[in-house]
């Protein structure tokens, strides 16, 4: 399987610290998963539509807000 690397700052490294029960390779799974279904349901969506890219925009921002916050209470 294939792996990367993420860099997050000092301050989000500590706060991660905090909560050593949680498998933050698999939170960063997840969103990375979450990310690339609202992309590829967007492509699906417009690929057809007359909606500008910023229309497409806000909708994936809500879709990753959505998502972020789904993340969030799982990891709870």
């Amino acid at each position: 399987m294939p792996s990367i690397t993420v860099n997050v700052d000092d301050h989000l490294k500590e706060r991660m610290e905090k909560h050593p029960e949680i498998n933050w390779s698999e939170v960063t799974r997840q969103a990375i998963q979450e990310k690339i279904e609202a992309l590829e349901m967007m492509d699906e969506l417009t690929s057809e539509s007359e909606l500008t890219e910023r229309d497409v925009q806000e909708i994936a921002d809500r879709i990753n807000e959505r998502g972020r916050k789904r993340v969030e209470e799982e990891s709870a």
